[in-house]
């Protein structure tokens, strides 16, 4: 969807979008388009009962004086509570509302309302930003007539408002970063029969465009480097697992390096330790924390973000064939520490301790992050509506859950304990890859522990945020790319020189 700005000029035709705040209060513009019309849309708010509450729409067809002009009113809400979050909001409520009316492009006039929190081109650069969020969809595999029905959105809004050029700015700043969480939900929607680990690789590649440094290391050079644990994930496939590594090198030589580590299983049978059959389709997604980071790499080189940034993602495929690892099978990691294999459908933390280790060994990072679908248990614990954070630092835990704030993408901590640490030891081995029933969660983030030594590291479980089968204030149901905002704001406050 393209979006442009400029200086306000009310138009006599086409599709003209006001905010209403609530009790009804029209800006001045909408005031100037009432009184040509002869009061068509203060009588169309007390016909309606529309009040301007948040959510509110009411669209009014060729008024009096204005019969070229479909008028679109959008509820904005108390003005107190009108933020840079909750005009995102707007936006997408927009894009929403333009689309039901069939209306492809759309005029949005723009006025800070007395008392908001932001002033009006910071507004309506927000505003253009959850329409752009909002605008997302996956249709690469409709066809025909199916592809050409419903409500797809307008195609093209242009904002009206005072200060156009400085909202221009400040939209053009955040584009780079919205084209991060499109190709985050792109490579997540992606089916599987295409979703291989070289194909997902091939994807990583294409990020050099933009500056990015990347490297593959196959099969072969896994096993010289002894990363056994995530080699054994995905022996049960033909298709060869991958480790791709992504560097950013924005912030000059002498500065700090952040890293961010993936998940990429590319899809979860569950191994010998079958999943049931219903739901397994979602799997498709379980490489959401490979997503996420080579969204966040797109955004942070997109942007030239002044940071140095290094990006590793373990892509494999959990298959149960005849070659597929064991229940009981003890693994090597790269660590050197041994890991008796209790179900292979923890495997998420297998591929993630080889990849710790590697990222930690080869770029000695001033933290690691590391971001993966990894249990069920997050869902039993939060729900759908956050992550779960894990951290071994008070200080990166508390910026990673300001960076979620920021942008409004919701993070929880959770707890860390040698007693759960405890609940994976085994006679066996060095550890066993799952604990007890109770606290699964957190007894993977123990696992991963592990193998980070004293380096600040964090561990985001997405399970539950990164799919939705609900309409969101930014999203339509299905991939959310959760967590690129999120990253892109953490380099931006904490690491850009």
């Amino acid at each position: 969807m393209k979006i442009a700005f400029a200086e306000p000029k009310l138009p006599t035709s086409g599709l003209l979008v006001f905010l209403v705040g609530a009790e009804a209060q029209l800006g001045a513009a909408a005031k100037s388009v009432d009184k040509a019309t002869k009061g068509a849309l203060t009588r169309a708010l007390k016909a309606g009962n529309f009040a301007g509450k948040k959510g509110e729409n009411l669209s009014i067809l060729a008024p009096q004086g204005r019969e070229k002009t479909t008028i679109l009113l959008v509820g904005a809400g108390e003005a107190k509570d009108l933020d840079a979050l909750r005009a995102q909001e707007i936006g997408s409520q927009i894009y929403k509302a333009v689309g039901g009316v069939s209306g492809k492009s759309a005029i949005v006039s723009v006025e800070a309302a007395r008392g908001a929190k932001v002033r009006a081109p910071r507004l309506a650069a927000n505003i253009a930003i959850g329409a752009r969020l909002r605008s997302y969809r996956y249709d690469k595999y409709l066809t025909g007539a199916v592809n050409g029905g419903g409500s797809r959105g307008p195609n093209r809004l242009q904002i009206m408002v005072k200060g156009a050029a400085d909202a221009r700015k400040r939209y053009g700043q955040f584009a780079p970063v919205a084209d991060g969480v499109d190709l985050a939900r792109d490579l997540v929607s992606e089916p599987s029969n295409v979703k291989s680990p070289k194909w997902m690789a091939a994807q990583c590649r294409k990020l050099t465009k933009l500056g990015v440094k990347v490297e593959v290391l196959g099969e072969a050079q896994m096993r010289k480097l002894r990363m056994n644990a995530l080699l054994a994930v995905g022996q049960g496939s033909v298709r060869e697992s991958q480790l791709v590594v992504m560097r950013w090198n924005g912030g000059g030589r002498n500065a700090k390096t952040v890293s961010f580590i993936g998940k990429g299983v590319t899809f979860d049978t569950g191994g010998i330790s079958i999943k049931p059959a219903g739901g397994m389709e979602d799997m498709i997604w379980d490489m959401g924390g490979a997503g996420t980071v080579i969204g966040a790499m797109a955004a942070i080189a997109g942007r030239k973000a002044k940071a140095n940034v290094v990006g590793v993602v373990g892509l494999v495929e959990n298959m149960p064939d005849g070659n597929a690892q064991r229940p009981g099978d003890i693994v090597t990691s790269m660590s050197g520490q041994t890991i008796e294999v209790i179900n292979t459908d923890a495997e998420g933390r297998l591929v993630l301790a080889d990849a710790l280790w590697y990222t930690q060994k080869r770029f000695k990072p001033d933290v690691m992050i590391d971001f993966a679908t990894l249990t069920g248990a997050i869902m039993v614990a939060l729900g759908r509506e956050y992550a779960g954070l894990y951290a071994s630092d008070n200080g990166l835990a508390e910026r990673l859950v300001s960076s979620g704030q920021t942008v409004g993408e919701k993070i929880w901590r959770m707890p860390l304990d040698n007693a759960y640490d405890k609940q994976i030891n085994t006679p066996r081995a060095d550890m066993k890859n799952v604990g007890p029933r109770w606290g699964g969660s957190i007894t993977a983030a123990q696992f991963l522990q592990r193998f980070t030594n004293d380096v600040p590291w964090a561990h985001l479980d997405i399970a539950g945020v990164a799919w939705s089968d609900k309409e969101l204030p930014l999203m339509a149901r299905g991939a959310s790319g959760f967590a690129v905002r999120t990253l892109d704001r953490f380099v931006c406050e904490n690491y850009e020189s």
